[in-house]
């Protein structure tokens, strides 16, 4: 398997967070990324490289152009409204929910960072811009070199992007790799792409770009929205719109879910994947799902990640896996390249 590594990843490190009304350490942290390239070396899982860079305009195939702007320049009007702000991560404190507008930009830097942001728990830094691009990078490498003939591939970065929509970021996530991966499959010739997101919540952002399409099947295996983040978005009624109905497949499950049962649903979802016919796949590989996560409390153990590569192998179809979610560092490198080895050696 080829892995694009993201080297800049840990340039965006999160002082803390907001966690249930009190500042606490991040849980998204570049120790994670750090934890599975120790173990693809220790276990010598292909090659591992860096990416090249890709335009500004690769992204605008996902994300608003104004949306990137803004992105690019935070941190610097983060430091133009205050100086002793180089010492402060930057947070949001205002949104424009229900009857408020959201198409005029304000002037104002923090209405701007909420118009920007879903939540409150996503610290914006210094490096966040240079590590969520070349996260991007790798995510768009690592689809490119299956157009090139590699049957799997990962794209190891950091922070994660499943979350972030066209216009906002949240949920840890700035720039939505899974998102940029399938869009330059297609951009690059294919006419039908998958992405199966399984990490413990929900891919929010990514339904939301694909949702009116059905060149992109969005499949999901998640917490029930109603008890986890991302809380608004995830619901099994959310079957798409407009010539995207029928291609939003969400398959939410209960507190506790374990080995058996989570495996029914991801067995439905080959199903569907397979029904679909796509040309490539890129998996949203988030292993939060694992029993000992601060964040999850679903109970899968790091055995079953073997059993998820093996079986999406199965489906023989080109992959770009995608890092995202999965905060029990210890065993986190060890649940991760379980999943990559499982796919490498099914087959």
């Amino acid at each position: 398997m080829l892995t694009f590594y993201n080297e800049l990843h840990a340039q965006h490190r999160g002082r803390h967070e907001i966690f249930r009304g009190e500042m606490v350490p991040c849980f998204e942290k570049p120790e994670r990324a750090d934890a599975v390239l120790a173990e693809l070396g220790r276990r010598g899982l292909g090659s591992i490289v860096t990416p090249h860079g890709v335009p500004l305009m690769t992204l605008e195939r996902v994300h608003t152009p104004r949306y990137l702007q803004f992105l690019r320049g935070a941190w610097n009007e983060w430091l133009a409204l205050d100086p002793a702000n180089a010492g402060k991560d930057a947070f949001p404190a205002v949104w424009p929910v229900r009857t408020l507008r959201s198409d005029v930009e304000p002037d104002n830097f923090c209405a701007r960072l909420g118009l920007y942001s879903m939540d409150s728990g996503t610290p914006l830094t210094a490096g966040t811009w240079t590590a969520a691009k070349t996260g991007a990078d790798c995510a768009v490498n690592a689809a490119h070199a299956l157009r090139l003939g590699e049957r799997s591939t990962f794209a190891l970065t950091r922070p994660p992007g499943h979350h972030a929509g066209a216009d906002f970021f949240g949920g840890y996530c700035f720039l939505n790799n899974a998102a940029l991966a399938a869009q330059h499959l297609l951009d690059d010739g294919l006419r039908k792409v998958a992405i199966l997101d399984i990490d413990y919540h929900h891919g929010n952002g990514t339904q939301s770009i694909f949702y009116d399409r059905n060149d992109v099947l969005f499949v999901s295996l998640h917490a029930d929205p109603r008890g986890e983040y991302p809380f608004y978005l995830g619901h099994a009624d959310e079957t798409g719109a407009g010539a995207g109905l029928g291609y939003n497949v969400n398959l939410p499950l209960a507190a506790g879910t374990g080995a058996q049962a989570w495996f029914a649903a991801l067995e439905t979802a080959c199903l569907r994947l397979q029904m679909y016919q796509p040309e490539a796949l890129v998996v949203s590989l988030g292993v939060d799902t694992f029993a000992g996560d601060p964040l999850s409390r679903f109970t899968l153990q790091s055995a079953d990640y073997l059993r998820i590569g093996e079986r999406l192998a199965y489906l023989g179809l080109p992959t770009a896996f995608v890092f995202e979610g999965g905060y029990a560092v210890k065993e986190l490198g060890v649940n991760v390249v379980n999943v990559l080895e499982g796919f490498e050696t099914a087959l």
